[in-house]
């Protein structure tokens, strides 16, 4: 097993066997629309799988937690924009709290390896 920018409380990532398994990504910049935060937390996610050794299209599941359902249609405007056609993972989008009031989305992925 391998962790990825490990600290006192979490990894950033695990790999085990052949699978990537990432901890939930958030945005930098809190309070932004929702097109902005969706794409920072992708571009995050894009950087955290290639330090792993994998990358978009080998992510095998993404669960989606928003702050407010009602910016569905924002986010997968965002989402649609960056997933490889035919690549897309099983995904899941929840409504719920984040640990930060400024943020209006969470995304987690487990991938495989490249």
């Amino acid at each position: 097993m391998k962790r990825i920018d490990a600290g006192p409380r979490m990894s950033e990532a695990t790999i085990h066997n052949d699978t990537v398994y990432c901890a939930g990504q958030v945005p930098e910049t809190r309070g932004a629309d929702i097109g902005t935060q969706t794409r920072e937390v992708l571009e995050a996610i894009d950087a955290l799988l290639a330090q792993a050794g994998s990358d978009k299209t080998r992510i095998l599941q993404a669960q989606v937690v928003l702050a407010d359902i009602a910016d569905f249609a924002g986010m997968n405007a965002e989402w649609d924009r960056w997933v490889v056609a035919g690549q897309g993972p099983a995904r899941a989008t929840i409504e719920g709290r984040l640990a930060d009031p400024g943020w209006r989305i969470e995304i987690i992925v487990t991938a495989a390896l490249a």
